[in-house]
């Protein structure tokens, strides 16, 4: 169907051609007068124009909807765009927030490593003591708490010493205990000191290690929310990029739609044309057989007319002879008699 339609507008724009060279300001007034007339032609019976009539409508309703569909995907561009626009700003905030995490974990790492390595050593040192110490040393451990009892029975065996009167024996055995309280407070204080400096160590690096933590826990968030935030952008490209095709298409169907009605309406007005010349045809062969008629008429009337002129003359010729037959007869005439004598020949 849509074939026969296109042939027959191609038909019709030669048509248009040809009536133009024939007659441009009619066809200047069908194309003007040519909307105007759609309803008139719609109640002719040429099938064509029916068809071509269903298809314009068609053809317009493609239009229109493709119209809408033109609108509604800028409209969905329009949301598009902006949550691209809002997304990579986000983006750019995330990314600004992970480098400042990145400058803080270079300044923070080091010090980190720096007190593990600190922790180990302070963890050596305590396991060297204990190795070099031994027993002993695990002994004094256990004494701790009795460090104070310790440093006055150190002192309360030196003042015996030096106070009381001892035996030689009893001397070196004060002098001997003396040397081992001795020992066991040295021990006890390198190791309260050692465990003190560990501690100490211990707790700086676990207030660094939490530290560093969260350093590399909002590091992984960011880079979590970053690579979320990059997907949905590319997903949110590609929807643009397909809504740019799709409105591609949409922009061509409108604009072949345009050129169909454009070869539509060309076609309307060639018929429309075509109708007004055969209707002036139609006028002037009426108003020219009215006018045959009329010189016909004429004619007919002026011989009738002569006709009866030459059959009252004649007439009028029988009776004044026959009235000049009566006069010379000396006969009496009458009034008309005499007017056919002395009046104006043919007169009434």
């Amino acid at each position: 169907m849509t074939k026969n339609i296109f042939l027959m507008l191609q038909e019709s724009v030669s048509d248009v051609v040809r009536d133009s060279d024939n007659g441009g300001s009619t066809a200047l007034t069908a194309t003007t007068t040519a909307n105007n007339s759609n309803s008139r032609m719609q109640e002719s019976n040429d099938p064509n124009l029916k068809t071509l009539l269903e298809f314009k409508k068609s053809v317009q309703e493609e239009q229109k909807t493709g119209e809408k569909r033109i609108e509604e995907i800028n409209t969905k561009l329009e949301g598009v765009k902006k949550q691209i626009d809002d997304d990579r700003a986000r983006l750019d905030d995330l990314r600004a927030k992970l480098k400042e995490v990145n400058e803080e974990k270079d300044a923070e790492y080091p010090k980190f490593v720096e007190m593990r390595n600190s922790l180990i050593e302070a963890k050596n040192q305590m396991k060297n003591l204990d190795d070099k110490v031994g027993t002993a040393a695990a002994k004094s451990r256990k004494e701790r708490s009795d460090i104070h009892n310790l440093q006055k029975a150190l002192e309360q065996i030196e003042r015996d010493i030096q106070t009381k009167k001892l035996s030689k024996d009893e001397e070196r055995k004060l002098v001997a205990k003396s040397k081992e309280i001795a020992t066991k407070l040295h021990t006890l204080k390198m190791m309260h000191k050692k465990e003190d400096q560990y501690r100490t160590i211990s707790t700086q690096y676990d207030q660094l290690k939490d530290k560093v933590n969260r350093i590399f826990k909002l590091k992984e968030e960011y880079g979590s929310k970053i690579g979320k935030l990059k997907e949905s952008l590319d997903t949110l490209i590609n929807l643009r990029e397909s809504l740019y095709e799709e409105r591609r298409k949409v922009i061509h169907t409108v604009r072949e739609a345009g050129a169909k009605l454009e070869m539509i309406e060309t076609q309307l007005n060639a018929i429309a044309f075509k109708k007004s010349r055969m209707q002036a045809a139609e006028h002037r062969h009426r108003r020219q057989r009215e006018m045959e008629d009329r010189r016909k008429n004429r004619q007919e009337a002026m011989q009738e007319k002569a006709k009866r002129d030459k059959e009252y003359q004649e007439r009028w010729n029988t009776l004044k002879e026959a009235a000049m037959k009566k006069m010379s007869s000396g006969e009496k005439l009458t009034f008309d008699e005499m007017k056919l004598i002395f009046g104006d020949s043919g007169s009434d």
